[in-house]
């Protein structure tokens, strides 16, 4: 029997040789696969640097490519640069040589230039000797002249600024004469069209109703029942009214007189009802009396109201209103005012829309311009400053107060407005049949259209004709030139304008005539 301890040595030794065995053969194949690697590294190196040679072949090539072409393309800029410097040093020589030539034209010019300077300072003062001889040749002959003319040399001087000045008169008349032409013919014939327009479209009557003073009786017996016992009826009737009582010579009429329009129509209205009554004492007249005074009073509200509604104006204060009113019993040159009034409402309303303003307010100037008459006889001063004072008391507008003041041009117009409600008012009274006037005023005023014209100097001849509406003047040719005919027209109208007072307006003409007469021997 075999012994436990040899077999398990036997065994021992066995793994041992078994292991040992292992890590030889483990061990050999490991050197093998090293062995594949080194030479597989062997051969990738070989092949690395085969292929680093191939390319450091290429890039030497390609390096002495570019470098070629560098050396190319260098000599060829050289090339031009070295061609453009010639062109450019060709160019400054050239430059150069004319910058020489012209350093010696400018030599030679300022060496003549230097000559001519020297030859201009001789002339020079070879002038002032022969101007200081000169000098000395006039003020000799001047003190000739002055001593064989019998005048200083100011005195020929102020002759030559006068007849230098009236000739500049004479030319700023002359283009004084073509603007105002031009202005007045532009002006003119739009003014015509308007003033036409307002005409043709203004319905009025032709001749405007006339207020009187005369109270005609039905026999010559009702005088002596209208002045009474010892007076008492005429003297009762002048109390009440505050009217004269003219009873004359005239057959079956009695003359009212009085400057207050309304008491006027009252005492003809009482007048007329106490002889139509026939009962004429004080107490009768009294009564009559104070029942047409208020009977009055209501007509003059109604009839300013009513002239009012008809130029289509509200909101005028009835004061006013009664003003406008009494201007019924008021009369200018025979025509109505409050008719006149209207009128010029009417007319001032349509020029105004045709030129575009305010034609409300035009119609409430126009029927406003007139309020100063109706009270003129008590207050003084000119009827139109009264109106526009009275207008802008009762809370009128700036524009309609300078209207009124300036429609007779006691004040100067500044307003389109104003200038309407004068050739309203113009236009109202000048027509055919709207005005009259006694036949001592017309006359009066023929004389003192000529006698104005008389006295310019150089005026021949003057004639007021178409009834005083244009003097015609004729002057002296050898006193008043073609320009100064002009002036002498202006200076005439403004006289005029001035110092005279008429209806409408006035044209004045100025003739001057020449005349050549020869004989025929």
């Amino acid at each position: 029997m075999i012994p436990i301890y040899s077999i398990i040595i036997t065994g021992v030794i066995s793994l041992i040789l078994g292991l040992l065995l292992g890590y030889l053969l483990y061990k050999k194949v490991v050197q093998n696969r090293v062995d594949s690697v080194e030479k597989y590294s062997q051969k990738i190196l070989a092949d690395a640097e085969k292929e680093a040679s191939n390319i450091k072949k290429d890039a030497a090539l390609q390096a002495k490519d570019i470098l070629y072409q560098t050396k190319i393309e260098f000599e060829r800029e050289s090339k031009e640069k070295k061609e453009q410097l010639l062109i450019q040093e060709k160019r400054l020589l050239h430059k150069e040589e004319n910058l020489d030539r012209k350093i010696e034209q400018i030599e030679k010019r300022e060496a003549a230039q230097a000559d001519r300077d020297k030859d201009i300072e001789k002339r020079e003062n070879e002038l002032k000797r022969m101007e200081n001889e000169c000098e000395r040749l006039i003020a000799e002959q001047r003190i000739q002249l002055e001593k064989l003319a019998g005048i200083s040399s100011e005195e020929a001087k102020q002759q030559l600024i006068s007849s230098m000045e009236m000739e500049a008169k004479h030319e700023a008349a002359k283009i004084m004469r073509r603007i105002e032409n031009e202005a007045r013919a532009e002006a003119d014939r739009k003014a015509q069209e308007i003033l036409s327009l307002a005409v043709k479209r203004y319905a009025g009557e032709y001749v405007a109703e006339k207020t009187v003073s005369v109270v005609n009786l039905p026999n010559e017996e009702m005088k002596g029942r209208i002045i009474g016992r010892e007076g008492r009826n005429i003297r009762a009737i002048e109390a009440a009214t505050g009217i004269d009582l003219i009873i004359d010579d005239t057959p079956e009429a009695v003359i009212l007189s009085g400057f207050n329009p309304v008491r006027r129509e009252v005492a003809k209205i009482a007048l007329e009802r106490l002889i139509d009554d026939g009962r004429i004492h004080p107490a009768r007249i009294e009564e009559v009396v104070a029942k047409v005074d208020k009977e009055i009073e209501a007509a003059i509200k109604d009839a300013g109201e009513q002239a009012a509604f008809d130029v289509g104006v509200h909101g005028i204060h009835h004061e006013l209103i009664k003003l406008v009113g009494r201007l019924k019993y008021r009369s200018s040159y025979a025509q109505n005012v409050l008719q006149h009034s209207r009128e010029v409402a009417f007319l001032c309303g349509i020029m105004a829309a045709e030129l575009g303003l305010n034609v409300k307010q035009a119609k409430r100037a126009g029927l406003l311009h007139d309020i100063g008459k109706a009270v003129d006889h008590e207050v003084e001063g000119p009827h139109a400053i009264i109106g526009a004072d009275l207008a802008k008391k009762y809370g009128e507008s700036n524009q309609v107060v300078h209207a009124i003041a300036a429609h007779h041009e006691e004040v100067a117009p500044e307003t389109v407005l104003a200038v309407l409600v004068q050739a309203a008012d113009t236009l109202s009274g000048a027509r055919p049949g709207a005005r009259q006037e006694m036949l001592e005023s017309y006359v009066k005023r023929l004389e003192g259209l000529e006698k104005i014209a008389m006295s310019f100097q150089g005026v021949n001849k003057s004639y007021a004709i178409q009834a005083g509406r244009e003097i015609r003047i004729i002057v002296e040719s050898k006193i008043v030139d073609d320009s100064q005919v002009f002036i002498v027209c202006k200076d005439i109208a403004k006289k005029i304008e001035k110092e005279l007072s008429y209806p409408g307006q006035i044209k004045v003409t100025v003739i001057r005539e020449t005349r050549a007469v020869e004989y025929a021997k």
